[in-house]
């Protein structure tokens, strides 16, 4: 897909990559692209509002993306987000909608082009033993869908699906028991809670791997591995279809990382299940 026809927070991100950025500017970034629709006709004071960050960190980041002020940077954001109508504009809300999300499947496949990172972070998180599972509010659903299946060929999987006090508990018994990774989903709308228990999973001594929706998501600043995959916008509520495609491919990098065992295990399974008549077919 060209510039003109991509997606207008797909342009704002192929406009970061590449280019480090301070804490301050990863905020501004995920502000301009949660606000891909407006961000060409903000002024840096009311990007700066919104960002909760000072306007003159909002000229450094035009600076940073080599720029040489904030009004340069928003007339490339106009030419960003005002490009040509994209095919996939056609039809009604509800089509564009599900028409957005294989938007997000192909550019989850592009960077999918890298096999060796998703082989690396299998292996990570095979052995881990246990391996907690973190999903918080709307990523709970994702993060039980993934342990469901992983509990199949991993001996020890925990999900980490409520919050409150308790959640830094199971963190560091996890860890007592053996977990060097955590595996997290980090989704919008950033409970705080999530945020805090991967401090605490850090400092109990885990990787953390996120599986996020965005690059400049708050996630980078927690994780040692982040996993961008977009979520879909344009209904009442988001759609996640992409980041539950990602979590698929991790859960393939798992068993491609311990083949024999994996298979073991499945076939330990599938007797079981027969055994007991689980299922009709």
């Amino acid at each position: 897909m060209n510039e003109s026809g991509a997606a207008p927070t797909d342009r704002l991100l192929d406009l970061f990559h590449g280019v480090r950025l301070t804490p301050t500017q990863r905020r501004i970034a995920h502000c301009l692209v949660q606000h891909a629709g407006a961000a060409a006709y903000l002024s840096a004071a009311e990007v700066a509002e919104l960002a909760g960050v000072s306007q003159p960190s909002v000229t450094r980041f035009a600076m940073a993306l080599g720029h040489d002020g904030y009004p340069a940077l928003r007339r490339r954001l106009r030419e960003l987000t005002t490009g040509a109508a994209d095919p996939a504009d056609a039809g009604n809300a509800l089509q564009r909608a599900v028409r957005a999300e294989l938007g997000n499947l192909d550019r989850l496949a592009t960077q999918l082009a890298d096999a060796g990172r998703i082989a690396e972070v299998g292996k990570l998180l095979a052995a881990s033993r246990p391996l907690p599972v973190l999903g918080l509010r709307a990523a709970a659903p994702l993060a039980a869908y993934f342990a469901y299946f992983a509990a199949k060929v991993h001996p020890d999987v925990r999900v980490l699906d409520d919050g409150g006090s308790l959640l830094a508990d199971r963190l560091e018994q996890a860890a007592a028991a053996g977990a060097t990774a955590l595996l997290a989903f980090v989704l919008p709308r950033y409970p705080r809670e999530t945020l805090d228990a991967l401090r605490e999973a850090r400092d109990a001594g885990l990787t953390v791997v996120a599986i996020t929706d965005s690059p400049v998501s708050p996630a980078i600043d927690h994780a040692e591995v982040v996993l961008p995959a977009a979520v879909g916008t344009d209904l009442v509520f988001d759609l996640h279809t992409a980041p539950m495609t990602l979590a698929m491919v991790v859960l393939q990098a798992i068993c491609d990382a311990t083949p024999a065992e994996t298979q073991a295990r499945l076939e330990a399974f599938e007797s079981s299940a027969a055994r007991r008549q689980l299922f009709l077919g």
